[in-house]
């Protein structure tokens, strides 16, 4: 069954390549790459169970043997973030399907979102199975070029803006992460992730050292760990919920994942085990304080988003069987629970007309729905038992326990406080957007809605001004206004309506009820209840973890698995 390990990234270029040429039939665009990400499914669960019942998969592409040729490889850890990862790139999908469609947007001019997604999703399943690390430098590479695309959709300024800081912080990650790629093949002569591995204990320690820091700054700056997450909170928020969405879930934890192949493969000692608990703590601290400084919502998850990538390094740094395994656990409870509560964040913002905690209110009378869907994710993330964050949060913390250092007490202590935090933070949007009603003046006077249009979208031209023969007037054709950078803008043609075209709200009263799409509710439903599935099959998936965990801390086995021998 190797043949199933390159139609991961085969198949998602080859559907980018077909829907780049069909820019004129955006159905068949869409039902390509609907197509393509099941195929990515199927392939990364089948993967998932042939790997946990025989061992790791290496495929050696063009038939030349490692270390000369690229080896692809799928272990346990690599099977389940496959497996996460395409579901949720399927997800996200079809939520951005379900805006397109509710905002009416079937034949908008912009179709380089499809192929451009395909692309990204190839180079996150490329990231996962990359055996060596020039590949996984290429992969990253993709996946700055799509994200780019992606996160200035639209064209406005500030999309423009937050683009241009994101992808200049990538350039540099991606400049340290090729000079670490010399000096790696210089100092031992191979990028094979296995031989380096085999060859980099012949290093002067101080070389390792180098080699090392390097590496982690690159994978660091792409993980969004403190103090290298600067440009993270000013350039999520700004693009289209599905994409804000698919990034949050996905492009930081293929920089964890990188972590955890460099310090369980690459360099299995010790070396920056310290660094790594200090950082975790100062990644924690400061993220969820800057969450908690926040009244707008998606600047808020962006912050959480920082604040528990620190979890997981924590795990990371413990440098144990216990750790990585609960490392491992949380990586998959926060692609899913972080991505759905963006996803909720849209639904939000198409409600309330913006993401802002200050002219937010009523929603809980307005969309019940919407209310519930918030606070499953909500308490999942803010570590509330039964969920998966609590029983991730444990594992971690018993990790610490059973290190007995100073210093991973002080990192339960930072992740007890991150986690009452991150409660408090998400609590008080409950409060602010749900339980109150909404403000005197915002309820007085709509305003236009700042929400992000759906990725398809490119605002046309307005149409040209006629002059009324009776009054003198001048007006468009059709009564509409010009297309704003709000999908609901167009559905607010008399100044008596809100932006959900309802009649304007009383001054502190709730906005009226709203009826969401069924397809956007339908699938933020999936995601949530997603997130509460994995609380269910808890027990199996920590399990998996731990397997997962027990073959990194062994790297024979992975060396043997690449470069032959016995597994």
């Amino acid at each position: 069954m190797t043949w199933l390990v390159p139609l991961l990234v085969l198949v998602p270029l080859l559907g980018a390549a077909v829907a780049l040429g069909l820019v004129r039939h955006q159905k068949t665009q869409r039902a390509i790459t609907v197509a393509v990400l099941a195929i990515a499914v199927a392939v990364a669960v089948t993967l998932m169970v042939l790997v946990d019942r025989h061992g790791t998969i290496v495929v050696q592409v063009g038939g030349w043997q490692a270390p000369y040729g690229i080896s692809l490889v799928v272990d346990r850890l690599s099977a389940l973030l496959l497996t996460v990862s395409a579901s949720v790139l399927l997800l996200v999908l079809l939520f951005s399907i379900g805006q397109g469609l509710a905002d009416d947007d079937e034949d908008a001019p912009v179709t380089i979102f499809y192929p451009t997604y395909l692309v990204l999703a190839a180079g996150v399943l490329d990231s996962f199975i990359a055996g060596d690390l020039f590949n996984l430098y290429v992969a990253f590479e993709m996946l700055l070029v799509a994200s780019y695309v992606l996160i200035t959709v639209g064209g406005s300024e500030q999309r423009v803006r937050a683009g241009t800081t994101y992808i200049v912080t990538s350039l540099i990650a991606s400049a340290i992460f090729l000079a670490a790629i010399g000096l790696v093949y210089g100092a031992t002569g191979t990028v094979n992730i296995a031989q380096i591995s085999e060859r980099v204990a012949e290093l002067p320690e101080h070389v390792q050292l180098l080699l090392h820091t390097m590496l982690l700054i690159g994978f660091g700056i792409k993980a969004a760990v403190f103090p290298l997450a600067f440009w993270l909170p000013d350039s999520y928020p700004t693009a289209p919920a599905p994409v804000t969405a698919v990034f949050a879930g996905l492009l930081t934890k293929v920089g964890i994942y990188a972590i955890i192949r460099l310090e369980t493969i690459i360099f299995p000692r010790p070396q920056l085990n310290t660094v790594l608990l200090v950082v975790a703590i100062l990644t924690m601290v400061v993220g969820v304080l800057g969450a908690v400084s926040q009244t707008d919502v998606k600047r808020l998850l962006s912050f959480t988003l920082i604040s528990h990538i620190g979890f997981m390094v924590m795990g990371v740094g413990l440098g144990s069987v216990a750790g990585t395994a609960a490392a491992v656990f949380y990586t998959v409870h926060h692609i899913v629970v972080q991505t759905t509560l963006f996803l909720v964040s849209g639904l939000m913002e198409r409600v309330g007309g913006t993401t802002s905690t200050r002219s937010l209110g009523g929603l809980l009378k307005a969309a019940p729905l919407l209310a519930a869907l918030y606070l499953v994710p909500a308490f999942n993330l803010g570590g509330i038992p039964p969920f998966s964050g609590f029983i991730g949060k444990l594992g971690l913390f018993r990790a610490a326990a059973e290190d007995g250092s100073p210093l991973a007490y002080a990192t339960i202590a930072a992740g007890v406080v991150t986690s009452l935090l991150t409660l408090y933070a998400l609590m008080r949007v409950w409060d602010a957007a749900f339980w109150r009603p909404k403000p005197a003046a915002e309820a007085a006077a709509p305003h236009a809605s700042t929400a992000e249009p759906h990725a398809h979208l490119r605002a046309p031209e307005p149409a040209p001004l006629t002059v009324s023969e009776e009054t003198g007037e001048a007006y468009h054709p059709g009564g509409s206004v010009t297309v704003t950078d709000a999908p609901h803008a167009s559905r607010a043609s008399r100044p008596d309506e809100t932006a959900t075209g309802g009649p304007t709200p009383v001054a502190g009263e709730a906005p009226p009820r709203t009826r969401l799409p069924r397809m956007l509710v339908g699938v933020t439903t999936v995601a949530v209840l997603g997130s509460v599935a994995l609380t269910v099959v808890a027990g199996p998936l920590y399990g998996y973890a731990t397997r997962a965990a027990e073959s990194l801390e062994s790297p024979d086995r992975y060396v043997q698995a690449v470069l032959g021998g016995d597994r």
